[in-house]
Order: C-alpha cells, then structure tokens, then sequence
C-alpha cells in the first residue's frame, strides 16, 4: 500500500511512527540513520518503523523492458557465457560431466542470488563472483527437495481423494510454485517452501499482481521453449545446443528478477523493509546534519501551526549564533506573517542588516514601515546599520526613505565616523536622485568643515565641483598609474 507523508503530501512515506500513527518523508527525518533501520518520531521520540522503498517502487508491470534487458548486463552475460560454452569445449567423459554439474550449480546459485539481490533493492545484477565463490549452492538440492515434496504431495492426494483431489492439488501446486520459490531463495528452508500456509499467505498478501505475474511467467516460459525449439529444429547441432542453452539461462535471469522485484515490490505486506541501494556513505552522513534535522522540525511544526513553538526554537537558535542567516531569515519571514511587531522590534538590527546583506530595498522599507506604525517616529540607534540600509535603499532608488533614515544623522551621532558617510549618501541622493544640487552642495560643504580628518574629506572638492556642474555625484576616477 502506497503511503504519502503526512507534512509532505506527494513524497512517498518513510518511516512510520505507530504511537502517533503518522507517516514521515526523508525531508521529515533527515537525522534517521537508514542504514541501521532506526529512528525516533519527532513527536514522541518512540522508535519508528523504516517502510523502505515499499511507498515509492514502481510496480513491475511498468518496467517489464527492465527485465527484458536485465541478463545483458555485463555480470550475467558473463555468467550465462561460461555456463553455456564451457561444457561445450568440455571433454565427453566423466570430467566433462563434473563440469557440467558445477557450472549448472552455478548459473542456479547465480539465479537464485538474483531474487535476494533485487528484493533487497538492487537494481544492477550481483557481480561474476556470486555465482562461483562462497557458499550458497547447496540451494540446488534444495530445491530438488521441494519438488520432490510437491510431487508427492500430488501423489499423496491422489491416492487419498482420486482424480478430482489430484488436479486440485497439481493446480495449487503449479500456482503456488513462483510464491516457493521466492520463500526458497529468502528463507532457504524447505519447509518454509512447501508450507501451503505460509505459500497462500505470501499470495494473498500480494493480491491479484501475483496473478498477473504468474501470467507473465507463463508467456515468458512458453517464449523460452518456442525460441529453444527454433533453435534446434533450424540450426545445425554445433550452433543450436550454446543457443538453446543461452536462451534458456537467458529467461530464466528474467524470470528470476521480476521474481525479487515483486518481493521488493510488495516488502511492505510482506513484512520486511529494503531501500533502493547505491547511495554514498557520505551522503548518508550527510543526511544526518544536526541542522538539518532542525529545519525539519521547523517545517513541521508550522505545517501543524505551533507557531509560537516555531518563534520560541528559532530565538533559542539565534541565542547560540546570533548571526546565523539561515535563522534570522526563518523569523523574519515568521514575524512579518504572523504581523508581530514587538518581536519584530527586539530583532530588527539584525533583520536589517541580513536585508541590507541582500540588497533587499523592499524587506527594508517593510520593516520599517512596521516599525513606524508600531512607534511613530522611529530611528535606527546604529550610526553604521543605517548608513548601509540608506546606501541599499539609494541604489533602488527609493530616496525619500533613504534620506528618512539619516535625518539629523549630526544631531543624533555627532562623534561617529559614519558621519562623512552618511551626509555623502544624503547629497548623492539630493542630487542624483532627487536634482537638489544646491541641498547636495550644503551637504558637502559640512562634511568639508565638520569631517577635516575623515579620509572623504580629501574626495570633497571633487564632489562640489560635480555638483556645481550640475554632474551625477560619482567622486575622483579610479587612477592606475603608479608614483614616480
């Protein structure tokens, strides 16, 4: 069953929280630790349950070229060539038979590999070595073992219940033997395979798409014994025999896949939880930032409309860096939309500078305005914090604010040395702005008495000789050259 996060709806679930019975997206739980399988809910702190991919895998009648093109790969290629051409090059005594045996063990450890492989989310076949190096090839026998067992079980009901209890009983047999198989290869445990409980569980559980691939299994099972018989009623004996063998390894690996995509598919109802493999360590670590799972919570707990909760984590957070970016963009964003003007006021030094970082005239001229109807009259305290919300405001052009904010800037700092600064914006703004030359020139000729040892004084008469030209205030041109 597909499940979709509950704070992101559209991004398939997670993990799963049972206490609180919600459903969480990776962006939700970006401190999980998937590789381990654990995490905590965000609300209760009470471990969760990793859904895997099972909310986000694409159903396998989608992807039916995928299985079509899944044993030429270069691994089962690999495979299928030396299962099939060796023997043929084999010498025809008992040693040719030894190597018969083993390559065919291999190519069915190799194929039963595949089901785990997949249903563990991996897209690309197991590797050459799988099917030659380790253990695992007792699942031959194995399986020998559960049809021998499905054999006598039709024999067995047709001795007790005559003809009709037979062709029932051959009938679950034929139909439950993609499920015994998929049993086999995860649970290598006969018993398991020929349990007719645990194989009808694994089918109801899956529901009518194992009906639907057990068609496909058909198709492809006849596709495989017409192309097999092609090939030997038209191809002379030296070229048939490798073919054939080829065609049957070939569906088979096909078979075998959509056999473990469908466990994959169906993990959740199945009881198991696999993701889609591949990703980096790095990645993960990465996945687990602390910060992360902070603007996690934030997300959250507005889309819950804790806002207060919101307000109060994100001045605990501007208390440990008070000059975090990320932070003081989240609370203004929140104070303007919540219209909270008293938090706005406590923090809008801050606000403005990150605004004037931004050359964001209009956030500036938003605050402010708020500020002023939250306290007519309203000045800025910071001689610099002005000077550089006036200078963004200047360059978009928004003039009479500019000059708002350094109005009686001697009166109100006449000892800070963003005086000469400040009066230079006010006649760059009179003059290029507004064309009130005459105001800019007064303005200059203060900064040329007052500001003597502020280094624009030595830029002034450059100035005043512009505004006496009637000339954009622009100062001195950049000079290159060096001293003699």
């Amino acid at each position: 069953m597909k499940h979709d996060c509950h704070y992101h709806p559209g991004d398939p679930a997670k993990w799963h929280c049972s206490e609180c019975q919600v459903h969480y997206c990776t962006r939700c739980m970006p401190d999980a630790d998937t590789r381990q399988r654990k995490a905590l809910c965000p609300s209760c702190s009470k471990a969760m349950r990793y859904m895997g991919a099972a909310t986000e895998v694409v159903p396998f009648w989608n992807r039916i070229g995928s299985f079509f093109r899944y044993p030429f790969h270069s691994d089962p290629l690999i495979v299928i060539a030396i299962c099939t051409l060796v023997p043929i090059v084999a010498p025809a005594n008992l040693i040719g038979i030894l190597i018969w045996l083993l390559l065919a063990l291999a190519l069915f450890k190799y194929t039963y590999a595949v089901i785990n492989h997949t249903a563990e989310g991996h897209l690309k076949p197991p590797s050459v070595s799988v099917a030659f190096t380790g253990n695992g090839f007792n699942i031959v026998i194995l399986q020998l073992l559960v049809f021998i067992l499905m054999g006598g079980l039709v024999g067995a009901a047709a001795m007790l219940g005559g003809p009709l209890l037979m062709m029932l009983a051959l009938a679950f047999v034929v139909l439950a033997l993609p499920a015994s198989i998929m049993v086999l290869a995860m649970e290598r445990s006969v018993g398991a395979a020929v349990n007719p409980m645990n194989l009808a569980v694994l089918i109801s559980r899956i529901g009518t798409p194992y009906f639907l691939l057990y068609g496909y299994l058909i198709l492809l099972t006849l596709a495989s014994g017409v192309a097999q018989d092609f090939a030997l009623n038209h191809f002379p004996f030296w070229l048939s025999q490798p073919l054939s063998g080829f065609l049957n390894s070939t569906f088979t690996l096909i078979l075998f896949n959509m056999l473990g995509y469908l466990l994959f598919q169906y993990q959740e109802e199945l009881g198991f939880a696999s993701d889609i493999q591949g990703e980096t360590e790095e990645a993960d670590i990465q996945q687990r930032d602390r910060s992360t799972r902070f603007d996690a919570d934030i997300d959250m707990n507005l889309k819950d409309g804790n806002y207060d909760r919101v307000q109060g984590m994100l001045k605990e957070a501007l208390k440990r860096n008070r000059l975090d970016p990320v932070r003081i963009e989240q609370l203004y964003q929140l104070l303007v939309a919540r219209n909270d003007v008293i938090e706005l006021y406590q923090f809008h030094p801050r606000i403005l500078d990150w605004l004037a970082d931004r050359n964001d005239s209009e956030g500036i001229a938003a605050v402010l305005g708020m500020l002023e109807q939250a306290e007519p009259g309203f000045k800025l305290d910071d001689p610099e914090l002005a000077v550089v919300c006036a200078r963004c405001l200047y360059h978009r052009k928004q003039f009479k604010l500019a000059l708002r904010l350094l109005q009686d800037f001697h009166k109100r700092f006449p000892d800070s040395e963003e005086l000469a600064p400040a009066y230079l914006l006010v006649a760059q703004t009179l003059a290029n702005g507004m064309g009130q030359w005459e105001k800019a020139t007064a303005f200059l000729t203060f900064i040329q008495k007052r500001c003597v040892n502020h280094p624009l004084h030595e830029q002034v008469p450059v100035f005043l000789a512009q505004a006496e030209k009637r000339e954009l205030l622009k100062g001195p041109k950049a000079s290159f050259a060096t001293p003699d």
